[in-house]
């Protein structure tokens, strides 16, 4: 079972995410602040690591310069500092992912699963069918042709990836998918992307056997 430790001092954010987090299948364990976070650290392994950059005692920017220098491992910044200098810091300091709050859980858990697939904490080439996808390079292909997905339809097919067998609604999926192209990600569009994505991935779009519509419900991608 993949384990993430949670740096945020926020106990209501740390409740909340724990649970919701726990019954998506992962283990968590929190700490407050940079003192607390470093010392689970040294007594026990994590898959990933959640880290808000406003801490009691300390910095998030401190603690990803540790994790990287010394566990090497996935960082996903949580953070209500969102402007351009929070960003652009974190990703220099080797973050894998920064997400502003308030985010929906299930955008982190979707971000949760591709950095583990990017990073090599889950296998990184999947199969549909003759498609074939690498979540390392972030490329797709069918039947050994490269696939030109643009960012929004690569990332809706990570999203079906990472829910195989399970029913998406439309709702789930626009709330995986809004924060790529903002304001412009509405109903109308998603119907669009998954046209296109279909066009480029079924052998026949009209009758699709990767990405099936369940009738009321919403799509599926089946587990094999």
């Amino acid at each position: 079972m993949t384990k993430l430790l949670l740096v945020e001092d926020d106990k209501s954010i740390v409740t909340n995410l724990t649970e919701f987090l726990t019954t998506e299948g992962y283990r968590v364990k929190s700490a407050p602040g940079q003192a607390g976070a470093l010392e689970l650290l040294k007594e026990e392994p994590f898959d990933l690591v959640l880290l808000d950059v406003s801490l009691a005692d300390g910095n998030g920017f401190t603690v990803c310069q540790a994790i990287k220098a010394e566990y090497h491992l996935p960082v996903i910044f949580l953070t209500a500092s969102g402007d351009e200098y929070s960003t652009v810091t974190g990703f220099a300091l080797g973050a894998d992912d920064y997400i502003a709050k308030p985010f929906r859980p299930r955008v982190l858990v979707s971000r949760i699963k591709n950095v583990l697939r990017l990073t090599g904490g889950a296998d990184s080439v999947i199969r549909l069918g003759d498609v074939t996808v690498d979540t390392v390079k972030g490329t797709a292909s069918k039947a050994g042709r490269d696939l030109y997905l643009s960012a929004l339809e690569y990332r809706l097919l990570l999203v079906f990836i990472n829910n195989r067998g399970q029913v998406l609604s439309r709702t789930q999926l626009l709330e995986a998918i809004w924060d790529i192209a903002g304001d412009f990600v509405n109903d109308n569009t998603l119907t669009v992307y998954i046209k296109r994505l279909r066009e480029k991935i079924e052998q026949d779009p009209q009758n699709p056997t990767i990405i099936k519509t369940v009738r009321g419900l919403g799509y599926r991608v089946d587990a094999e």
